[in-house]
């Protein structure tokens, strides 16, 4: 194991108080939550159980943390309803539509301005 990763292998907890583990070299069993969502899983309430730490320059303490979850405790996703993505559709279009000229935009609004480009007076170029 490199010099860099020796601060970052703790998989006993003791330094950081979760098991954690360098970049690339969790365990198997464990996922991030990016990793979940691709597996069209879920934590599913199941607290975090180890991290994965790593330096990098654009981290505030020049540090970045991945939390793991146990994959056999994870659930599937949920689907929406039919009315939630009804909710959902009606929320977007809202954003898309000028309170000014009533006219539903091919983009959300900007909210700066609170109105759509042409309400405003930008030249938008196709």
């Amino acid at each position: 194991m490199s010099r860099a990763r020796v601060p970052f292998w703790d998989p006993d907890g003791k330094r950081y108080g979760t098991p954690t583990y360098p970049w690339r070299m969790a365990p198997d069993g464990l996922a991030t939550y990016r990793q979940l969502r691709a597996a069209g899983l879920r934590p599913g309430g199941q607290g975090v159980q180890a991290q994965l730490m790593w330096r990098s320059r654009r981290a505030a303490k020049g540090v970045r943390v991945a939390y793991l979850y146990r994959l056999d405790l994870a659930k599937p996703r949920r689907t929406p309803t039919e009315a939630q993505l009804e909710a959902i559709g009606k929320a977007l279009r809202a954003r898309r539509t000028c309170p000014d000229c009533g006219i539903e935009q091919p983009y959300c609004l900007p909210i700066r301005y609170g109105a759509c480009l042409d309400c405003h007076g930008w030249e938008v170029s196709a």
